[in-house]
């Protein structure tokens, strides 16, 4: 019932993509303002406790729904599973803004392609290149599958019910609502959403990086991902990208054109320079990652089945 829930959640979305802003974002930056001006004080302690009310008690009240529905008659739990994922995976949202961009950039049209790229990622990108464009689109891609889709499997697939779906969600949401936050007022208040996060992500990025490898150029994958996954500030992006590019046989990172200003970043991956066509590999990769992880999971289940 796992991988069926998994399969049907990512067919509706595909068919039925979720207004994410107005159902999931909205209510949720609504929350995490109301915690903040009850709760913080600057100091990292009351990060944990507003970080656990929310995350903790959603995932424990999740698992609960889950085995009480479960009790009740099985095919309301795995509807309940299907209705959860759906709220917490969001991959369309994401990927419109890549077709869209990729499109552009085929039809000729890269100051389209720049408008939507400050859409999709923030930042002005009016004097940036089609390659910079198409490199950043990548590279936003390669990340926004892991957390939008393998993340958010890998812990549906560990925990009870659909509990670790959204215990994965909740946590990325906090962990780019308050663990990005810098300015003094703010504090040290999102220290804990950011370092949650990152254990909760470790295993899980590497999985992706792993499926990314095995999709594309393995040996090329695996080298970039050794070497150069450390010059990355964030590391599991790091590691997301590098494995993606050397997938991909096409290089990301690199100096970009960012509000007016040449932003220095190290190379990842090794091969040609980013473009449209790279673009529509990265579709394939990702797919076929996907298809890779969910064969996994179904030789997993028939094991299990044939063994019990």
């Amino acid at each position: 019932m796992t991988l069926l829930s998994l399969i049907i959640a990512l067919l509706i979305e595909q068919v039925r993509p979720l207004s994410a802003q107005g159902l999931v974002v909205g209510p949720l930056r609504r929350l995490s303002a109301a915690l903040a001006l009850r709760l913080n004080d600057g100091q990292a302690r009351n990060g944990r406790i507003a970080w656990a009310l929310v995350v903790v008690l959603a995932t424990v009240a999740c698992a609960v729904a889950y085995f009480l529905l479960w009790h009740a008659h099985p095919v309301l739990a795995f509807l309940f599973n299907i209705v959860v994922l759906y709220f917490t995976m969001g991959f369309r949202q994401e990927s419109h803004f890549f077709t869209d961009i990729h499109l552009a950039l085929r039809m000729g049209e890269i100051d389209r392609a720049r408008t939507l790229l400050s859409e999709w990622q923030g930042g002005q990108y009016h004097e940036a290149s089609s390659s910079e464009v198409a490199r950043l689109a990548i590279e936003h891609a390669l990340v926004a599958s892991h957390r939008c889709v393998f993340g958010v499997a890998f812990w549906f697939v560990l925990l009870p019910g659909a509990s670790g779906a959204l215990m994965y969600r909740l946590a990325r949401f906090f962990d780019d609502e308050w663990g990005g936050r810098t300015d003094n007022e703010f504090g040290r208040f999102g220290s804990f959403a950011r370092q949650a996060f990152a254990v909760i992500d470790w295993l899980p990025a590497r999985l992706t990086a792993a499926s990314f490898s095995v999709a594309g150029d393995f040996e090329d994958a695996v080298a970039c991902w050794r070497t150069q996954a450390m010059l990355w500030p964030d590391r599991c992006s790091a590691i997301l990208i590098a494995s993606g590019a050397g997938a991909l046989g096409v290089r990301l990172g690199m100096p970009v054109h960012v509000s007016g200003e040449i932003v220095d970043r190290p190379e990842m991956g090794l091969g040609e320079e980013a473009s449209a066509d790279y673009m529509q590999s990265t579709v394939g990769l990702v797919w076929r990652a996907l298809l890779v992880c969910l064969v996994l999971l179904a030789l997993v289940s028939l094991a299990g089945w044939v063994g019990g």
